[in-house]
């Protein structure tokens, strides 16, 4: 059997936690929004502080309310 060291080094696995990591980043980004709204933030601020399109900003924004 694989031990944990072992796995850790296998391909599948760093694939698989590296998409994880960036799911994880997405969402915590998403959840931000709201939050730097209220701050007063702009829609354009947030997406240019986010990294993120302005349109998925937008749609956050939508889902939200």
């Amino acid at each position: 059997m694989f031990g944990a060291n072992e796995l850790k080094q296998i391909r599948f696995y760093q694939d698989v936690f590296a998409e994880g990591k960036q799911e994880g980043i997405q969402e915590a980004k998403l959840e931000a929004i709201p939050h730097l709204l209220g701050l007063g933030l702009s829609i354009e601020q947030i997406a240019q502080g986010l990294g993120l399109d302005e349109q998925v900003v937008r749609q956050a924004v939508q889902r939200k309310s």
